[in-house]
C-alpha cells in the first residue's frame, strides 16, 4: 500500500474507492483525518484529507483528486 501522509495536493491525478476511513493525533496535538482508497488498477492510496469531506464519506463513496485541488467527493 501506499502511504501518504500529505494533504493530497500533489502532483498526482487520481480516482477511486473509499475502502476505509480513519483518525488520529500524529503530533499529539491536532487531529488528521486519513482515506483508504483503492483505484482502478488495484493499487491502495492512504492520504490526508479535510475533516467535512471525511465526514462526508463511507466505505464505498468515490473520490477523485485533480492536479493543484483538494481531493473531492466524485
Amino acid at each position: 500500500m501506499n502511504t501518504s501522509h500529505d494533504n493530497g495536493r500533489g502532483g498526482d491525478d487520481w480516482e477511486g474507492v473509499v475502502t476505509g476511513l480513519s483518525r488520529g493525533m500524529l503530533d499529539g496535538s491536532n487531529m488528521y483525518h486519513f482515506v483508504e482508497v483503492r483505484l482502478a488498477d488495484g493499487a491502495c492510496l492512504k492520504v490526508r484529507i479535510g475533516r467535512r469531506l471525511w465526514k462526508s464519506l463511507k466505505t464505498g463513496d468515490r473520490v477523485a483528486k485533480r492536479a493543484g485541488a483538494d481531493p473531492a467527493k466524485a
